[in-house]
C-alpha cells in the first residue's frame, strides 16, 4: 500500500467501524472491542502520517484517479497530520472513558447500542474535515459530524437534553446554510471548489468580491467554532450532554471550525481585510468568555464558558497572520483540544462522586476524592496558562507575536490576553476553594457513589498526555513552526496538489512578518 492510501483511512476504517457497530448492537462488549479497535487503527495511521509529512513532502490521493479540478481530493500536511494524531487519541481515551457509562447503562436496561455506531461516524466526519482538499467535502465532513452530534447529544432523552439539542440543531442548520451559500457563491464566482485551484483563482477576483465570499464563510466557520457574538449557543448546548459527549464536542467540534478558518485565511484569502475584524472578534472572545466563567456556579457552565473565551486565544494568533502567531496558534489548537477534553472528563468524575456539578452544593472533593482532586488540578492549571506547562508556552507564543507585530490592536490583544489569563486562572481558584475545599452538603458526603477504573483511568491518561505536550514543547513548536511556514507560502499545497506550474500563478504569498508579497 503506497502511503498515500492511507489517507483514505481516516475517514473508511470509522465508516466501516460504524456499519459493523451497528450489526452488532446486541453484543454489547463486541461493539465496544470493535470500536476501541478502530480508533486505535486511526490513532496508529495519524502516527504515520505525521512522521511522514514532517520528513518527506505533503500527501495528495486522488480519488478514483480523477483528477483534482473534477475528483475528490484528500490533502495531508503538517497541519492536517497534527490535527488528526491530536483528534484520534482524544477520541480513543474519550471512548474507553464512555465505557463504563456504557455498559453500565446496558445493565440497566437503557439501550445505547446507537452510541458506537455514531460515535464513529463523527469521527469521520471530523478526519473528513482534516483531509478534504475541497469546500464541498469539507461540508460534508461538517454535516456528517454535526449530524453525528445530534444524536450524541440527546442520548439519553431528557427534558433539559432535548431542549438544548434543538437550540444546537437550529444554530448548526443556520451555520450549514450560510457555507452552503458561500461555496455556491464561490462556485459561481471561478467556477472550482477545490482549495488548491481556489488559492489561484481567488486571488484575480476584485476585491468586493473577495469580501462578500471571505465574510460569508468566516460567518459560517466562526458559528462552529463559537466566535463571540456567534457563541451564546454553546454553554447551554454541552453542560446538558453526558461528561463524554461534552468532552468530544469541546475539544474537537470547535477546534475544527478553527481549522477551517485558519485554512481560509493563509490558502483562500491571505492575509486580506478582515485582518482586523479578527483580531476584534477575538478580543471580544477573550473577555466576554472568561467574564462568562467567572460569573457561573456550575462546574460545566464555568468550563464552558472558558473554551468560549480560550478560542480568541486561536483567532488571535489567526488574525495576525504572521509566521510566529500561526505556530503559537497551531500549538495552543493541539494543547486546547487535548486539556479541554481532559477537563470535562474530570468534571464526569466529579458529578459521579460527588452527584452535582453545582459549585455551590460541591464541597471537601480534595478529602472525599484525593486522585479526582489530582486530575483536575493539572489540566485545570494548565488551562490557566502556569509555567511551565504547554498552555503557558502557547500564550507566551502568541503574546511575543503580539508583540513582534507592533499594530496597536495587537498591542491591546497582548493586554487582554494577559488579561484573560488572570481571570482563567481565578476561575479555576474558584472552582477549587468550592469544589474541593469548602464544607461539603450533606448529599454530597452522603452520595458515595463508586466510579469505574476505566474512567479514572482514560481521564489519567489524557493528563499524562497533556504533559508530554509540555515536556515535548520544543519539538512541537518546531513542528508548529513549520506547518505555519507551509500554509503561510500556500505554493508548497498548491504544487503538491495541482502541479509546479500552478504554483507559479500564485499571486500573493505571505511573509514572516504577514504581509502579501507578490510572486509574479
Amino acid at each position: 500500500m503506497s502511503m498515500e492510501m492511507l489517507l483514505a483511512l481516516p475517514v473508511l476504517l470509522p465508516l466501516g467501524g460504524a456499519a459493523f457497530a451497528l450489526l452488532l448492537r446486541h453484543h454489547a462488549r463486541t461493539q465496544l472491542w470493535l470500536t476501541i479497535l478502530t480508533l486505535a487503527s486511526i490513532f496508529a495511521v495519524s502516527l504515520l502520517l505525521a512522521t511522514y509529512v514532517s520528513t518527506q513532502d505533503i500527501l495528495v490521493l486522488q480519488i478514483g484517479a480523477w483528477t483534482p479540478q473534477t475528483g475528490i481530493v484528500l490533502v495531508a500536511d503538517r497541519l492536517t497530520a497534527l490535527m488528526l494524531m491530536i483528534s484520534s487519541a482524544v477520541t480513543l481515551a474519550v471512548l474507553v472513558y464512555s465505557s463504563a457509562q456504557s455498559l453500565d447503562q446496558q445493565r440497566r436496561g437503557t439501550p445505547v447500542a446507537i452510541y458506537h455506531p455514531t460515535y464513529l461516524a463523527l469521527v469521520a466526519g471530523v478526519s473528513m474535515a482534516f483531509l478534504a482538499g475541497d469546500l464541498f467535502n469539507l461540508y460534508v465532513g461538517f454535516e456528517v459530524l454535526l449530524a453525528s452530534s445530534y444524536v450524541l447529544l440527546t442520548l439519553g432523552g431528557s427534558a433539559s437534553r432535548i431542549r438544548a439539542a434543538t437550540t444546537y440543531v437550529i444554530v448548526s442548520v443556520l451555520s450549514s446554510v450560510i457555507f452552503l451559500s458561500g461555496l455556491a457563491g464561490v462556485y459561481a464566482a471561478v467556477g472550482t471548489v477545490n482549495l488548491a485551484e481556489l488559492a489561484v483563482r481567488l486571488d484575480g477576483l476584485p476585491a468586493s468580491t473577495r469580501m462578500v465570499l471571505e465574510l460569508t464563510l468566516i460567518t459560517a466557520f466562526g458559528i462552529k467554532a463559537a466566535i463571540f457574538p456567534l457563541s451564546a449557543w454553546l454553554p447551554d448546548s454541552y453542560p446538558t450532554a453526558p461528561a463524554p459527549v461534552t468532552a468530544v464536542f469541546a475539544g474537537l467540534l470547535t477546534k475544527v471550525g478553527i481549522y477551517a478558518i485558519l485554512r481560509l485565511e493563509t490558502l483562500l484569502f491571505p492575509a486580506s481585510q478582515t485582518q482586523n475584524l479578527l483580531l476584534v472578534a477575538a478580543a471580544a472572545s477573550l473577555l466576554v468568555g472568561i467574564l462568562g466563567a467567572v460569573a457561573q456556579t456550575d462546574l460545566k457552565r464555568v468550563l464552558s464558558f472558558t473554551l468560549v473565551s480560550h478560542m480568541g486565544f486561536m483567532l488571535f494568533g489567526i488574525g495576525m497572520s504572521t509566521r510566529l502567531g500561526m505556530a503559537a496558534t497551531i500549538f495552543y489548537v493541539a494543547h486546547h483540544i487535548t486539556v479541554q477534553s481532559t477537563l470535562f472528563l474530570a468534571a464526569g468524575l466529579i458529578e459521579q462522586r460527588g452527584g452535582t456539578t453545582n459549585l455551590v452544593r460541591l464541597g471537601g472533593m480534595a478529602k472525599l476524592a484525593p486522585v479526582i482532586a489530582v486530575l483536575f488540578f493539572i489540566p485545570a492549571m494548565n488551562l490557566a496558562g502556569i509555567p511551565p506547562m504547554s498552555g503557558f508556552l502557547g500564550k507566551v507564543g502568541l503574546i511575543e507575536a503580539g508583540i513582534q507585530h507592533g499594530q496597536a490592536a495587537a498591542w491591546i490583544l497582548v493586554g487582554i490576553s494577559v488579561l484573560t489569563s488572570l481571570l482563567t486562572l481565578y476561575a479555576i481558584a474558584k472552582i477549587w476553594n468550592r469544589a474541593f475545599w469548602q464544607e461539603p452538603d450533606d448529599d454530597v458526603r452522603d452520595h458515595d457513589a463508586p466510579i469505574p477504573k476505566v474512567m479514572i483511568g482514560s481521564t489519567a491518561a489524557l493528563v499524562c498526555m497533556s504533559l508530554t505536550l509540555s515536556l515535548l514543547a520544543g519539538p512541537l513548536l518546531r513542528y508548529s513552526d513549520e506547518a505555519a511556514l507551509a500554509v503561510l507560502k500556500r505554493s508548497p499545497y498548491v504544487g503538491a496538489v495541482l502541479g509546479d506550474a500552478a504554483a507559479d500563478d500564485l499571486v500573493y504569498r505571505i511573509d514572516d512578518a504577514g504581509h502579501k508579497v507578490v510572486e509574479r
